[in-house]
């Protein structure tokens, strides 16, 4: 027999995930208690009671975006081996995380960057949380992959981290605004360039050789 903490859980799980469903595709800014509360068949205390306010349910959909995309895109590039090809495995699952699920719901961290991009408080704080930790892991990757040789040894990390993410922003713009259906596929074209620029000239594998994400 279920448990009512048991059943408490499954009710907030419910509840976040609703909540993400709806700030993927109307901002982080849509969200309230009370429409939560109805798409779920619930009372606005039972949502309340769980989660606490707004802005309490806004960082926990954060946090449960931030979950998800290292789940979907870190935990598996790390069985790669260090250097290039966890590198490489970083892009080419952030790429197919983009076409499966950003492109028809919206990225949470890349339009909350601009809603909150001028707002203090709790969730420009876990949204900037969660961006910085990324860049930083994918600095430190970007910094492997030099130390292997992989790259050139004059490559800057930070600016091949900057245009990395400048990718994923320009995909997400052409996916979703310009309605390209090819944004993902330039997004991987540009990367394979982009290494092109930044592997030496002979000895070292590039992202060629290996499959562009389905």
């Amino acid at each position: 027999m279920e448990t009512r903490t048991e059943r408490s859980g499954l009710t907030l799980a419910a509840i976040v995930d609703t909540a993400l469903q709806m700030a993927a595709n109307d901002g982080l800014e849509s969200l309230t208690i009370g429409e939560v509360a109805k798409r779920l068949g619930l009372s606005k205390s039972g949502v309340f009671s769980r989660v606490g306010s707004r802005e309490a349910l806004q960082c926990a959909v954060v946090d449960e975006y931030d979950r998800r995309f290292l789940q979907d895109v870190f935990v598996p590039a790390m069985r790669e081996p260090r250097g290039l090809p966890r590198l490489n495995a970083i892009m080419q699952l952030w790429l197919a995380r983009a076409r499966d699920i950003e492109i028809r719901q919206g990225c949470i961290y890349c339009a909350g960057a601009f809603e909150y991009d001028d707002r203090e408080g709790p969730v420009r704080d876990r949204l900037l949380d969660g961006v910085l930790r990324f860049r930083t892991a994918l600095k430190r990757t970007v910094i492997q992959a030099i130390d292997a040789g992989h790259l050139r040894p004059d490559t800057e990390a930070e600016q091949l981290v900057f245009e990395m993410d400048a990718l994923f922003t320009g995909l997400m713009r052409d996916a979703r605004f310009l309605h390209d259906a090819r944004a993902a596929d330039r997004a991987w074209t540009a990367w394979q360039r982009l290494l092109q620029a930044s592997v030496p000239a002979a000895g070292a594998p590039t992202a060629s050789s290996t499959s562009r994400p389905r």
